[in-house]
């Protein structure tokens, strides 16, 4: 066997197994968690109230994340419009029912808000005693930056 054809072979093993080194390595994911959410009752007209969300969002991933989109739902409100009762309209989210963070570093934190989380209509003007049980602010979706 000639010096030349044992150096192609040698150089051949190695470039295989330097593939099979990179391709075993374990891939970076983003993660991105809310680290602190509340509702707020807003006044929307005389006999009408709205639920806001506002709150913190975090990346505690291995990679920078962007276009993180953030929003609210009501799991006990109902779809019926319901004088005395919370709803939602579940079909689809407005741009105002959700916020995005553009870019988050890892371990950076980013505030975020939104409106109209859940809706009444009281027959008389008073602000409601308590908001819905099953709220919950989620991380719609997200993309990992290169």
């Amino acid at each position: 066997m000639s010096a030349n054809r044992m150096t192609v072979q040698v150089v051949f093993l190695l470039i295989a197994a330097s593939l099979c080194l990179v391709s075993c390595q374990e891939k970076k994911a983003g993660k991105v968690i809310i680290s602190d959410s509340e509702f707020i009752v807003r006044k929307d007209s005389e006999k009408a109230y709205v639920i806001d969300a506002r709150g913190k969002v975090k990346n505690i991933g291995d990679v920078d994340v962007k276009k993180v989109v953030i929003t609210g739902y009501c799991r006990s409100c109902g779809e019926l419009i319901n004088p005395g009762n919370w709803f939602v309209s579940e079909y689809e989210k407005t741009p105002e029912q959700k916020d995005t963070i553009s870019y988050l570093a890892v371990d950076a934190e980013e505030e975020f808000s939104f409106r109209g989380v859940a809706f009444i209509y009281n027959m008389v003007a008073e602000q409601p005693e308590t908001i819905p049980e099953k709220m919950e602010v989620v991380i719609e979706s997200f993309e990992a930056v290169d």
